[in-house]
């Protein structure tokens, strides 16, 4: 057995090497046992890392009611593996190009969204009967799979970008855990957990991303799903706590993933000597931010709700250190965590969200997808990437703009940026009297390259557009966004040789932009420019024609385009040229 765990958000990781030592719980008997000997050998100088499934519960608390496992269901309750101290290891990242060693999918959902719904409304039904204030509700999904999951593990972590990333290889079954979610830290006498509860899906674009925040701080029925897992969170650390030592030093925190939102509070204790690492989760385990409030009601009716065992999903993944060091424990909650049976070549994975009254089975169902979009999500790195002209006697055309939008852009994918330090980074690469394509990439870690490249000569006649036919996804963050990853635009480029330029057309049948500009089509004496809701880039010169009432927004269509009394093409570093339909 082996293991590693990535803050993939801070950029540190740290690697168990293979361990021959290895405590398994098969039986809820075991699971006692099994920390006690964690307990007695990290006092001994070992380190401990492994996890436990959700249905370990019962071994911990007999009264607390989990899904019976099926009797082929051979995935260990609880595994540790002791070792010595871990290395520090090279934060996991994306394989360098497109290709992927390993096969996944497609993904088969357990359930149908009529099912779910059902469900949903049978939770509100015990609601109102006063069983519960709130249930976490989970499905399943399943895939095939085969090659290198570490590289799989990469892409997972890579697309939730969290602080709580592990891998575990255990032989038989492998665990890939992409969780933004901290169970618990235990550092000298004070125990940190962090309750994560309440999902907005983030917005393509800065604004809407900011919009999508805000609604998911002021919503009544988000801020009352975190509450009450704090307060449930507050009574079980209090198992464990001395007397008044209990607090909430953050309520209502917006943490930013890949493709959600999510709300979370602090909630901290000091604990009492003596208390031992079984203690602990006895007290904690399960979290209640995947189980609801009651605790103990609420397991019980999950059981009558979701017909397989949650198995890791909705466990703990951690370490245990010796004692002396800065930390005794890290423990996360084992959510956005795939789990791969090599026997069968399968892999599960399961998602769920808390209900309460007010939800609607609608968007509770859309938020268990979102949960689930870093399945088909395959991280590159990339850079943010702004082109502008240097003018001999006008320096960097739209340089402000220019950098207004690299500014939205790196805050949307948390990004560092130095305006500062970057134009004097261009004013370096670019002296005054430069004639240039100038190109300013942004990388993840916040340094930045320019690139100076001849201009391009002025076209000759009109562009010649086509049309192409395959649409795009107006809600892509990378439509929305300049960065390197442009595949969507070569690749459609490249299906027409013929063309100096291809109009892209979204899922709604609109047509959104070209390749490398801003489309506008005059009809009946306006010009016009599709909206940025279609998929468009907020181009800098568009920006500009907007603001002077030389463009305005509508939906338009291939129909339009080919009626149109004109059409153009208009970019900051070429500026505005006439285009025609080939």
């Amino acid at each position: 057995m082996w293991g590693r765990f990535d803050d993939v958000a801070g950029g540190t990781a740290r690697c168990f090497p293979e361990t021959s030592r290895v405590l398994v719980a098969t039986t809820a008997e075991d699971v006692v046992p099994v920390l006690a000997e964690v307990e007695r050998a990290t006092a001994a100088g070992s380190w401990a890392f492994g996890y436990l499934s959700y249905e370990a519960a019962a071994g911990l608390d007999p009264g607390l009611a989990v899904v019976p496992r099926p009797p082929d269901d051979s995935l260990p309750l609880a595994v540790f593996g002791l070792a010595d101290r871990p290395v520090d290891v090279p934060v996991v990242g994306p394989p360098a190009g497109r290709e992927r060693a390993y096969s996944v999918g497609p993904w088969a959902r357990g359930w149908t969204e009529a099912g779910h719904r059902s469900a949903v409304e049978r939770v509100r039904e015990h609601i109102a009967a006063g069983d519960t204030y709130q249930l976490n509700l989970t499905v399943r999904m399943r895939a095939p799979v085969s090659g290198d999951l570490e590289q799989l593990y990469a892409d997972l972590a890579g697309a939730q970008r969290g602080p709580h990333a592990a891998y575990l290889d255990l032989g038989r079954y492998a665990v890939l855990s992409a969780s933004p979610e901290l169970f618990f830290r235990w550092r000298g006498d004070e125990l940190l957990t962090r309750p994560m509860k309440g999902t907005a899906r983030r917005g393509p674009t800065t604004a809407e991303d900011e919009a999508a925040r805000a609604r998911l701080l002021a919503s009544a029925k988000e801020r009352a799903e975190n509450l009450m897992i704090t307060d449930l969170l507050r009574n079980d650390l209090g198992r464990v706590a001395e007397v008044g030592s209990v607090a909430v030093p953050a309520l209502f925190t917006a943490e930013r993933y890949g493709t959600v939102w999510q709300l979370t509070s602090d909630v901290t204790a000091r604990v009492r000597p003596g208390t031992g690492l079984t203690d602990v989760f006895r007290a904690l385990f399960p979290s209640g931010s995947v189980t609801g409030a009651p605790k103990r009601r609420s397991m019980e009716l999950i059981t009558g709700l979701e017909d397989s065992p949650r198995g890791v999903y909705c466990g703990a993944i951690g370490w245990v250190a010796p004692p002396g060091g800065p930390e005794r424990a890290v423990f996360s909650v084992a959510i956005r965590t795939v789990t791969v049976d090599r026997a069968t070549g399968t892999a599960e994975y399961g998602t769920g969200g808390g209900i309460t009254w007010s939800s609607e089975p609608a968007a509770e169902h859309a938020e268990l997808l979102a949960k689930a979009a870093i399945l088909t999500e395959r991280p590159e790195e990339f850079a943010l990437l702004e082109t502008m002209a240097a003018e001999p006697d006008g320096g960097l055309r739209d340089l402000d703009r220019h950098l207004a939008r690299l500014a939205g852009s790196a805050a949307w994918f948390g990004f560092p940026l130095d305006e500062a330090a970057t134009r004097e980074r261009l004013a370096a690469a670019v002296p005054p009297g430069t004639a240039a394509r100038v190109r300013l990439l942004l990388h993840r870690d916040g340094r930045v390259d320019v690139e100076t490249h001849p201009l391009p000569p002025p076209a000759e006649g009109p562009v010649r557009l086509a049309v192409d036919g395959e649409p795009v996804d107006p809600d892509s963050v990378w439509l929305r966004h300049k960065t390197t990853r442009r595949e969507v635009y070569t690749e459609r480029a490249a299906r027409h040789p013929g063309a100096d330029d291809v109009v892209l057309v979204n899922t709604a049948g609109h047509v959104t932009e070209t390749t490398i500009a801003t489309l506008a089509v005059r009809l009946d004496g306006q010009w016009w420019t599709p909206p940025l809701s279609a998929g468009c880039l907020p181009g800098v010169a568009r920006g500009r024609l907007l603001e002077q009432g030389r463009l305005a927004e509508r939906d338009l269509t291939p129909d339009d385009l080919r009626r149109a009394d004109a059409l153009a093409v208009v970019s900051s570093l070429r500026g505005w040229r006439p285009a025609v339909l080939t």
